[in-house]
């Protein structure tokens, strides 16, 4: 994952819990405790194991999958559109072409627009373009994820605070323009090159000389790359009727090529490499601003005024599948731990001398202070024992899968039944069932040689 989809999903997890309240965190906090490092670290691997846990990793990229879609879609309207300027242009070719209304056609929207632009950029500050707003707006639809809708706002936050949302938006509307541009080019020359066209222009209260000027002035940075300009008298002619002469149509068609590569493509390209440079150069300084309300109460969560350094491990990818985190390298010794036992039973049994007793879990202070030894000192073999007279439920299962990622290898031991008591076959099939579904071993029988010498 990137440092900006890093940095977008913890802002994202921030914005969450700004309205909907606190996350249950306490085994992400203890993760990104035992991982170590600075608090901004310490707070991105905390939201990046609530975003896999809530999905809203998943719905981050099916958000940049819609992302890529709508812009796509964009892209191939914005070739459509500088098509049909084209088209618009140059006609049918039945009437000759009016060299300013085709100009007009070619440039007149983009040049308004590419104005409205920069005046945004240098007077508004953070200037909304419509086409980003439409390319939001599409890529929240195309996503089809209802959690999708909390990244957009996070990721507009995050980038207002460096001001990279202006140069975000500008790559996108200068290339989805120079798209626009390059295809009316590339029609125009597709259209000049099997239809004869001829060139005009007309007026009414304008002179000639104005006409002349006009020309000429436009078609000086065209001419710097080669393109021929109509000469004075070319000009003058054009005024009366089509030139029929084959050098005037050729000198009329690369005029107006030109005018449209130096006025309308060549000013988009640049534009967008520019704001892609300040994008690139803006968004290495993207950062958490710790002094917001919702990461500075998790300052003493997960950097405590005392905390001794251990192993840390990784948190699982998902709940139903546990992969340990820990090496043999890291883990030592062995470790029985019994879940919620009543008084009926003694415990704990007779345990070989390497082999600690972990005691009972019975209470949330006994879990979490299990949990934080753990994460410090893992063991290389855990038993869990379980008292299958109870409903396997997601608590306890939550639990076991915890303990389990804190350990090289476990196993868990369903117990039996005290004297005089029966296991009901059903309930005992259900934790079959959820122990299969978390791929852990288990058995009826105590691990004891397991724990003691690693095999059975």
């Amino acid at each position: 994952m990137t440092e900006l989809n890093t940095l977008w999903l913890t802002e994202t997890i921030r914005l969450r819990e700004e309205h909907a309240g606190p996350l249950e965190d306490l085994e992400a906090n203890r993760l990104a405790r035992s991982a170590g490092g600075d608090l901004p670290s310490r707070i991105q691997r905390r939201a990046l194991w609530l975003a896999e846990r809530d999905g809203l990793a998943t719905a981050l990229n099916h958000w940049l999958q819609g992302a890529r879609l709508a812009l796509f879609v964009m892209a191939v309207l914005a070739v459509i559109s500088g098509a049909g300027l084209a088209f618009a242009a140059l006609g049918d070719g039945l009437h000759p072409v009016n060299v300013f209304w085709a100009l007009g056609s070619l440039l007149g929207l983009n040049l308004i627009l590419l104005l409205s632009w920069a005046l945004g950029l240098v007077f508004a500050g953070e200037h909304g373009a419509s086409l980003g707003r439409l390319w939001i707006w599409l890529s929240e639809k195309l996503a089809r994820d209802a959690k999708a809708a909390q990244l957009a706002p996070a990721l507009l936050l995050l980038l207002q605070r460096q001001k990279l949302n202006r140069w975000a938006i500008g790559v996108l509307v200068n290339s989805l323009w120079w798209l626009a541009m390059l295809s009316a080019l590339v029609i125009l020359l597709t259209l000049m090159a099997t239809r004869r066209y001829g060139f005009v222009w007309e007026t009414t209260i304008l002179s000639a000389d104005t006409f002349i000027a006009v020309t000429q002035a436009l078609g000086t940075l065209p001419a710097l790359l080669g393109f021929n300009v109509p000469t004075e008298e070319m000009i003058r002619a054009s005024g009366d009727a089509a030139l029929n002469i084959e050098s005037a149509r050729q000198a009329w068609a690369a005029w107006l090529v030109g005018v449209l590569l130096v006025y309308g493509v060549l000013p988009r390209l640049l534009l967008a490499l520019f704001c892609l440079w300040r994008w690139k150069a803006g968004k290495t300084t993207l950062g958490l601003d710790l002094n917001l309300p919702g990461y500075a109460q998790l300052r003493e969560r997960l950097m405590p005024t005392s905390e001794r350094l251990g192993v840390s491990d990784a948190a699982p990818a998902q709940l139903h599948r546990v992969e340990s985190g820990v090496s043999e390298q890291q883990s030592d010794g062995a470790l029985l731990v019994a879940i919620e036992l009543d008084d009926q039973r003694p415990w704990p049994p007779a345990l070989p001398k390497n082999v600690s007793n972990a005691g009972i879990l019975d209470s949330r202070e006994s879990r979490h202070k299990l949990l934080e030894q753990l994460s410090r000192f893992p063991p290389a073999r855990l038993a869990v024992a379980c008292d299958p007279r109870r409903s396997p439920d997601r608590g306890s299962l939550a639990l076991i899968a915890e303990l389990a990622r804190s350990a090289s290898a476990t196993r868990v031991w369903l117990l039996q039944a005290p004297p005089g008591q029966a296991l009901d076959a059903e309930r005992l099939g259900d934790w079959h069932v959820a122990l299969q579904q978390l791929e852990l071993p288990f058995a009826d029988c105590a691990p004891m040689n397991w724990l003691e010498t690693g095999h059975d």
